[in-house]
């Protein structure tokens, strides 16, 4: 474990940035696949202070993945940070130093819109990490569905350090890597490095930064590969799991399995299959 990693400001932005702007915060890049939808790329883009989320800037994520979730092509998404400093290096320290009792529940309660926003879309969010991932930066991205790192990348709840609890999606962490861990990280501040994350579960795979947008790709590509309606349906089955008890849970399995066939998709992929495995049987009886 390392020391306290920074939760702030870096002096000076990580230059402009060729894509289409949603906001004057949040780039958003759509690509049409080949075989039929659209993969979305989703850029928080507040590089000049390591990416930390402020009011301004969480209500415009909020306002991407609104219009992210609407999109009924949509079939999957990868968040990233600007710039090779910061994932999102948590939540506004000035922000938070200015909070009452007051004004602190509708700060937080922002804070957890935002990270939910990524657990809720009806398609799934690989999180690109790259740099310091702290706080309410951590939470966003234990919200995605999966998480690759650079080996640069360094994780850390350093919230105690500055007079509050860890909070609202810092609740998914026993998930991902248990209590105990979950424990160290909240109640020390401490910082851990990306291997160190892979090791313990944090993240998914982890990638020299100058290969992490290949290996982002190929997991990607393993995904799209998938039925479109099947990885919604399973993407919404699993965030069900969590709430439910292991009988309710197998229970709402089964209707999810009818559901998938309220559409053509598994009889065309099936069928696909089928006759592929037929083909090289063929082939090899040859």
């Amino acid at each position: 474990m390392h020391e306290l990693g920074f939760y702030l400001q870096a002096e000076e932005s990580e230059g402009s940035h060729a894509r289409h702007q949603a906001s004057a915060m949040i780039g958003i890049e759509r690509e049409e696949l080949a075989e039929g939808g659209a993969l979305a790329r989703l850029t928080i883009d507040n590089a000049a202070k390591l990416n930390t989320l402020n009011r301004a800037l969480m209500r415009e994520i909020l306002e991407a993945t609104d219009q992210l979730a609407a999109d009924p092509e949509l079939c999957l998404v990868i968040v990233t940070g600007a710039g090779e400093r910061a994932f999102i290096g948590g939540a506004d320290l000035g922000e938070i130093a200015a909070l009452d009792r007051d004004s602190a529940r509708e700060f937080i309660s922002l804070v957890h819109a935002c990270c939910d926003a990524f657990r809720r879309l009806p398609v799934p969010a690989i999180a690109r990490i790259d740099g310091y991932t702290l706080g309410a930066g951590l939470e966003l991205a234990a919200a995605c569905d999966l998480r690759v790192a650079s080996e640069r990348a360094v994780f850390g709840m350093p919230e105690v350090r500055v007079g509050i609890p860890s909070v609202v999606e810092a609740a998914l962490l026993p998930q991902l890597i248990g209590y105990g861990r979950t424990r160290r990280l909240l109640l020390t501040g401490v910082t851990i490095d990306a291997e160190e994350a892979l090791t313990w579960g944090l993240v998914d795979a982890i990638a020299p930064p100058d290969r992490l947008d290949a290996v982002v790709e190929r997991l990607a590509a393993t995904i799209l590969a998938g039925g479109p309606n099947a990885i919604r349906l399973q993407k919404r089955l699993i965030r069900e799991w969590e709430d439910l008890s292991a009988t309710a849970a197998i229970a709402r399995g089964v209707d999810t399995f009818v559901e998938a066939f309220d559409t053509d998709e598994p009889g065309r992929l099936a069928g696909a299959r089928l006759a592929e495995m037929r083909a090289r049987r063929g082939n090899g009886a040859a």
